[in-house]
């Protein structure tokens, strides 16, 4: 015995994931609830240029006339009559936001002047039209 060591046996060391885990959650909520999200009307148009087009601010209702004369809100085709009152629905989750109407070239103004006026008739005064800078 006097030649033999005694073995001791080794403490395996180990990481604690929990404080980390807790960081990637806490990080994660903050992303989600921070985030922009981009709201689109839920089809391309090829808008019309302009010169003196300005960026428009706090914008939360996109509506989209295509060349077929064809209304889109929030990804879904809408008849021309019930734009005001998905204007309406919208504008009051907001009211601080603004309607942008993305036209097409081939679109007729009778469609939308249509829109506009019913973005108008639903309580929202801060309706633009999307262009293209020269």
């Amino acid at each position: 015995m006097r030649g033999q060591k005694l073995k001791v046996p080794e403490e395996e060391a180990q990481i604690d994931l929990t404080p980390m885990l807790d960081v990637v959650f806490i990080m994660l909520i903050f992303f989600i609830v921070t985030a922009s999200f981009i709201k689109e009307a839920g089809v391309e148009v090829n808008r019309p240029e302009a010169s003196t087009s300005d960026p428009a601010e706090n914008v939360n209702i996109l509506i989209a006339v295509t060349a077929t004369d064809e209304v889109w809100m929030a990804g879904r085709r809408i008849d021309v009559r019930a734009v005001r009152a998905n204007v309406e629905r919208l504008h009051a989750e907001n009211p601080k936001g603004a309607v942008v109407i993305q036209a097409d070239n081939e679109s007729t103004t009778k469609t939308v002047v249509a829109v506009l006026d019913a973005s108008r008739e639903a309580g929202v005064m801060d309706v633009s039209l999307a262009t293209v800078d020269k």
